[in-house]
C-alpha cells in the first residue's frame, strides 16, 4: 500500500530554508530506506529528526524534515538534499516523500512494534511476525482472524488489533493527504475519529461539514482546504460557514447576540469577499435557523445562545413569581444569634444582605476580599441549618467549591457535579423535570458563570427554592459568552447588596490591600526588590524588577526552582501557580511552560510529543482546557501526570486524588500548567501566585486582569517584571462591552457592562 503527497510543494525545513520538488539534477537527489529510529517529533507541523537505514549505499543515515504520519519499519523513499550540520554532520533534508508499508520481516517487526496499533506490543510483534513472516501485514489487513493462530490472541483481540489496524489506515492516509494544509496531529486524530474510513470522501466533498461537526476544527482548517481544492471562494457553503465563524469569533469575545451589521462586516472581511455578497447569505442562515434574530430582527445570535438567555429570563420569572420554601424565620433573632455564635458583630451590609437572602427569592451578593462574603456565608449557613432547611452550595470549579466547603463548614460541589451530567444521554440529569432538592441555593464565584452553564443550573432550581448568587463584579468576566452577574444588576429587579468595608483581619493583609488600591487606580508599586534572591519570606506580596522577558524568565525559575522552596519549603508544583497575562511571546504561557518543564523536571524515563509542539513528561503538571464529560474533568482543572506509555501514547493524570486516561487522540486536551493564564486561574486560590507584568503583555493589561490575578494568591503573591506595566495595567479601565440581550429580555434599562 503506497500513500503519496497529495500535491509538490515548497516544504519548509526548521533553518527557515525551503527546498522546492523540482530543484535542479545537480542538488537534488533521491534515497531510500526503512525508517529504524525517530529522534524528535513535532506533533504540530510534523518535522521529525530520524534515522534511516538506507539501501544504497546500505548504512544508517539521519533524515530531518516533515514526515507526517510515518511509523518506525516504514519504506522510504526521500527526495531532496544532502546538507551538513556543524554539530552532527552530514543529513539528508526532505523536500517531500513517498512511504510502503514495510517489505521485509525486519521492519514489519519494528512497525507493528513502535506502539501505532493497540494490543501489539514489541512481544506480540516479535510472535506475530515470526509466524506469518512477510505475509503479516496481509493477514491483518485481509485475514485478522488467522491472528487467533497466536498464543494470547483470542477473538476479542483479534477483533481489536483489526479495527485499530483499519482506524491507522484511514488516519495514515488522512494525515498524508492533509501535510500540505497545515492539519496537525491532534487534528486529523479526531477526524479519523468522526468519519473513520470515509475521513478522505468527506474533506474532498464537504470540507466544511467538518468545521461543524468535529470539535476542533474550525473554520480556517476547512476553508484551506476547500480553496486548495478549488471550491469557490463565493460559493453559498463558503458564506455560510464562514458567517457563522465569524459570529464564533464574536462569541469568544464574550458576545451572545450582534447587530446584524456588525456581524455581516465582520463576515466579509473574514472571508475577503465584497459586503453586498454576505446580505443573502445571512437571510438563508435565518430560514434555515442556524442563526436567531433577536432585537426585533436588528441582532443575530446562535441559536445555543439565545436559548440559554431566554432560559434564564424563563427561569428567573419563575423564581421570582413563586413563594419561598424556607421555614418561618425570624430574621432579626435570627441575626442576634448568628452574631452570637460568631463573637462579632456584622457591618450593616452584612446584616442586610442576610436579611435580603431570607426574605427574598433571588439575591445578588458583590464584594471584593476582605469585605467580609466568608462570615456572611458562614453566618447564613448556620442560621438555615439550625432551621434544618435544605442547603445546596456549588461553585463553578473544584477549587472554587473546596474553598467555599473550608469556609463555611458545609458540603459544597462543583456545578457540573450538582447537575449530574450524563455523557450517554449528552444532557444534565437534573432539569425542570427533575429540579434540585433545595431549600436555598448558593452558587459562589458566579462571575464566572457564562450563559449556557448559568442556564443549565437556574433550569435545575425549583420555582419555591431561593437563591443567592455571590460574586465579585470587579473581576474577569466569564471565559465563555454572556455577563450573567452583570446583567442580573443592571435589570434592577434584583436585590443587590455590595459589600465595600475591609474588615480588620482584611485590613492587614498586603494583598487585601493592593487589590482594593487597584480597584481605585492606584498604581503605587508593591514593596519591590532587583532580585529574587533577596525576597522576604514574611512579606504577602512584593514586586521584583525585571524589565525585560529574559530577565523576567530567569527571576520567576529563580523563584521556583530555588528561592521559594529553600526560604518558604514550599513545593514547585502544588504550591506555586505562575500566572500569565496571555498565551504567545517571550514571556507567555508557551515559552514559561517551556522553561519551567525544563528546569524542574529532570528527564523522566517516559515522556510523549505534545500536541502544542512541546512534551508530556511523567510528573508534569497539566491542565485540562474543555469539558470532558465522560472523564469527568473540566476546563481549567489541574492535575500531574503520574504515569505515560511510549509505544499506545497514552498517559495517565490525577486530578485531586482522580485518575483519569488519555489516549493519543486525547492529548490535544491537555497543556503543560506551570504557568496558566489568569483567565484560566478564575475561581481558584492557590497558596503563592508568581505574576510575569511586562510591556509586551499591553494587549491583556488592565484594571481587571491585574485585580483578579493578585487576588488569586492565597498567602504571598510575587509580581516580576516591569512597574511601567505595573501602572498602565492598574488605570487601564477598558475593556470590551459584552453585548447580550439579557438584561432587556428581563426588561431592564441598560445592556452590557
Amino acid at each position: 500500500m503506497t500513500r503519496f503527497l497529495a500535491r509538490p510543494t515548497r516544504v519548509a525545513i526548521r533553518d527557515n530554508t525551503s527546498i522546492p520538488p523540482n530543484a535542479s539534477a545537480a542538488a537534488a537527489h533521491t534515497l531510500t530506506g526503512t525508517l529504524e529510529r525517530i529522534l524528535f517529533l513535532n506533533a504540530e507541523n510534523h518535522y521529525t529528526i530520524g534515522e534511516l537505514h538506507a539501501d544504497h549505499p546500505p548504512g544508517n543515515v539521519t533524515i530531518t524534515g516533515p514526515l507526517p504520519g510515518v511509523q518506525c519499519g516504514e519504506t522510504l523513499e526521500l527526495h531532496g538534499v544532502w546538507t551538513t550540520h556543524p554539530a552532527h554532520g552530514r543529513q539528508f533534508k526532505i523536500a517531500s516523500f513517498r512511504t510502503t508499508l514495510p517489505s521485509s520481516v525486519h521492519g514489519m517487526r519494528k512497525y507493528l512494534g513502535s506502539g501505532l496499533v493497540p494490543g501489539i506490543g514489541k512481544v506480540y510483534a516479535e510472535k506475530i511476525t515470526a509466524h506469518f513472516g512477510l505475509h503479516t501485514l496481509r493477514v491483518i489487513s485481509e485475514q485478522s482472524a488467522r491472528l487467533r493462530e497466536i498464543p494470547g490472541i483470542g477473538a476479542a483481540r483479534a477483533r481489536a488489533i483489526k479495527k485499530a489496524w483499519d482506524s491507522h489506515s484511514a488516519l495514515r492516509d488522512t494525515m498524508v493527504f492533509l501535510q500540505t494544509y497545515g492539519v496537525t496531529t491532534s487534528q486529523c486524530l479526531r477526524l479519523v475519529k468522526t468519519y473513520g474510513a470515509a475521513t478522505r470522501t468527506v474533506l474532498e466533498t464537504e470540507p466544511y461539514k467538518v468545521a461543524r461537526e468535529t470539535e476542533g476544527i474550525g473554520f480556517r482548517t476547512a476553508d484551506r482546504i476547500a480553496r486548495n481544492l478549488g471550491l469557490p471562494t463565493e460559493g453559498a457553503a463558503r458564506l455560510e460557514a464562514g458567517i457563522l465563524h465569524a459570529l464564533g469569533q464574536l462569541e469568544e469575545e464574550g458576545h451572545t447576540a450582534v447587530p446584524a451589521e456588525t456581524l455581516a462586516t465582520h463576515a466579509a472581511a473574514l472571508l475577503e469577499v465584497p459586503p453586498e455578497k454576505i446580505p443573502a447569505a445571512l437571510a438563508r442562515l435565518v430560514e434555515t435557523r442556524q442563526l436567531v434574530p433577536t432585537h426585533a430582527g436588528q441582532w443575530l445570535a446562535s441559536p445555543l445562545q439565545s436559548r440559554a438567555e431566554e432560559e434564564i429570563t424563563t427561569s428567573i420569572n419563575r423564581l421570582l413569581s413563586h413563594p419561598g420554601a424556607l421555614p418561618p424565620i425570624h430574621t432579626d433573632r435570627a441575626l442576634a444569634w448568628a452574631q452570637d455564635k460568631a463573637g462579632l458583630a456584622f457591618a450593616p451590609a452584612q446584616a442586610q444582605a442576610v436579611r435580603t437572602a431570607l426574605t427574598h427569592k433571588v439575591t445578588l451578593l458583590t464584594g471584593g476580599p476582605g469585605t467580609g462574603k466568608t462570615t456572611l456565608l458562614r453566618a447564613l449557613c448556620a442560621i438555615l441549618q439550625a432551621k434544618k432547611a435544605t442547603l445546596v452550595l456549588a461553585a463553578p470549579t473544584g477549587r472554587a467549591a473546596q474553598r467555599m466547603s473550608e469556609a463555611t463548614g458545609q458540603p459544597a460541589s462543583t456545578l457540573h457535579r450538582l447537575l449530574k451530567f450524563d455523557p450517554g444521554q449528552g444532557r444534565f440529569l437534573h432539569d425542570a423535570t427533575h429540579p434540585l432538592k433545595a431549600d436555598m441555593l448558593i452558587i459562589d464565584e458566579a462571575s464566572m458563570l457564562d450563559n449556557r452553564l448559568a442556564a443549565a443550573l437556574l433550569r435545575a432550581t425549583h420555582a419555591h427554592t431561593h437563591l443567592l448568587l455571590v460574586g465579585d463584579v470587579n473581576q474577569l468576566p466569564s471565559v465563555g459568552p454572556g455577563n450573567l452577574l452583570q446583567d442580573l444588576i443592571h435589570t434592577r429587579r434584583i436585590p443587590t447588596i455590595t459589600l465595600q468595608a475591609i474588615f480588620r483581619q482584611g485590613a492587614r493583609s498586603q494583598i487585601v490591600h493592593t487589590a482594593h488600591a487597584i480597584l481605585h487606580g492606584n498604581p503605587a508599586l508593591p514593596p519591590s526588590l532587583d532580585d529574587a534572591a533577596a525576597i522576604d519570606p514574611q512579606a504577602e506580596l512584593q514586586f521584583i524588577t525585571a524589565p525585560s522577558p529574559e530577565h523576567c524568565l530567569k527571576q520567576i525559575t529563580a523563584l521556583c526552582k530555588q528561592h521559594l522552596p529553600e526560604k518558604l519549603q514550599l513545593d514547585p508544583l502544588r504550591d506555586i501557580q505562575v500566572l500569565v497575562p496571555m498565551h504567545r511571546g517571550a514571556a507567555g504561557t508557551q515559552t514559561l511552560n517551556a522553561t519551567l518543564q525544563h528546569a524542574l523536571r529532570p528527564a523522566p524515563a517516559h515522556s510523549l510529543p505534545a500536541h502544542t509542539g512541546q512534551r508530556f513528561m511523567e510528573g508534569d503538571k497539566v491542565l485540562q482546557t474543555r469539558n470532558n464529560y465522560d472523564k469527568g474533568v473540566f476546563n481549567g482543572d489541574l492535575g500531574l501526570i503520574t504515569s505515560i506509555n511510549p509505544d499506545s501514547g497514552t498517559l495517565r493524570a490525577d486530578f485531586d486524588g482522580t485518575p483519569v486516561d488519555y489516549d493519543r487522540s486525547e492529548l490535544g486536551e491537555l497543556q503543560l500548567a506551570y504557568a496558566i493564564t489568569i483567565h484560566k486561574a478564575q475561581g481558584s486560590e492557590f497558596n503563592t501566585v508568581i505574576i510575569p507584568l511586562l510591556k509586551s503583555h499591553h494587549p491583556m493589561l488592565q484594571r481587571n486582569l491585574v485585580y483578579t490575578a493578585i487576588t488569586r494568591g492565597r498567602k504571598r503573591v510575587l509580581l516580576v517584571g516591569d512597574p511601567a506595566a505595573y501602572a498602565l495595567a492598574v488605570r487601564n479601565t477598558k475593556h470590551t462591552q459584552r453585548l447580550t440581550t439579557l438584561a432587556l429580555r428581563l426588561g431592564a434599562t441598560a445592556s452590557g457592562d
